[in-house]
């Protein structure tokens, strides 16, 4: 009796078992590359409940950080503002726009605003604004150009590596008190080179911790 299948398909199963493991590879390889925060992250703009320009309230009127996030140097939170806070100005200021009603509502009713949040740390992530920012951290750092930002948008990866290299060189990331919330200003090592700002990590004791326990507490 001649045989059913012929000599070639002995080696049928080492193909399949090559396939699926090149196979397995690149859609390894492309999952690595591609879902990442780099890609994931990076670019993402949702749309708000109210248009507040950042370009407009920072870069062109000059609204320091503080005044709405005005617990980013005492906690470990940067803290959206209340109504309350919106309508110091704008009980005077548009009083009656439309784009406002959100605020006003939220104002008479208590509500909070329905902000969608844009910088999301992950859960198994511990991260303290007030840590940073006393040491030199601009908010432009991690935030990006935000008083350039018409909508806020995720400008950097906020990654496990991104988040190393800083700790690892953060000569290149700080910034004398007087200019943290200057989001204009230069870096020390940008504006007096990179010996100045290695002497101010020293004079200020930075000493950003590299073990896990530092961020996965």
């Amino acid at each position: 009796m001649s045989n059913i299948f012929p000599k070639s398909a002995n080696r049928l199963p080492l193909q399949i078992v090559i396939y699926l493991v090149v196979l397995g590879g690149i859609a390894t390889a492309g999952a690595t590359y591609y879902m990442t925060p780099k890609y994931t992250r990076v670019g993402y703009a949702p749309v708000q409940p109210v248009p507040y320009s950042h370009a407009l309230h920072v870069g062109q009127l000059g609204l320091d950080c503080r005044y709405c996030h005005s617990n980013v140097e005492k906690s470990g939170y940067a803290n959206l503002p209340t109504a309350q806070t919106c309508m110091n100005c704008h009980s005077m200021v548009k009083k009656d726009s439309p784009l406002l009603a959100v605020v006003r509502n939220s104002y008479e009713s208590g509500e909070p605003v329905p902000w969608v949040k844009v910088h999301q740390v992950p859960d198994y992530a511990y991260f303290n604004h007030a840590i940073h920012v006393n040491r030199g951290v601009s908010c432009v750092e991690c935030h990006g150009k935000i008083n350039e930002m018409d909508v806020v948008t995720h400008a950097q990866p906020l990654s496990m590596g991104f988040c190393i290299e800083c700790h690892r060189n953060p000569e290149g990331r700080v910034r004398e008190k007087a200019d943290i919330f200057n989001l204009d200003s230069p870096t020390i090592a940008a504006k007096a080179g990179t010996p100045v700002a290695a002497n101010f990590v020293h004079d200020w004791n930075i000493k950003p911790p590299q073990t896990c326990t530092a961020c996965h507490r």
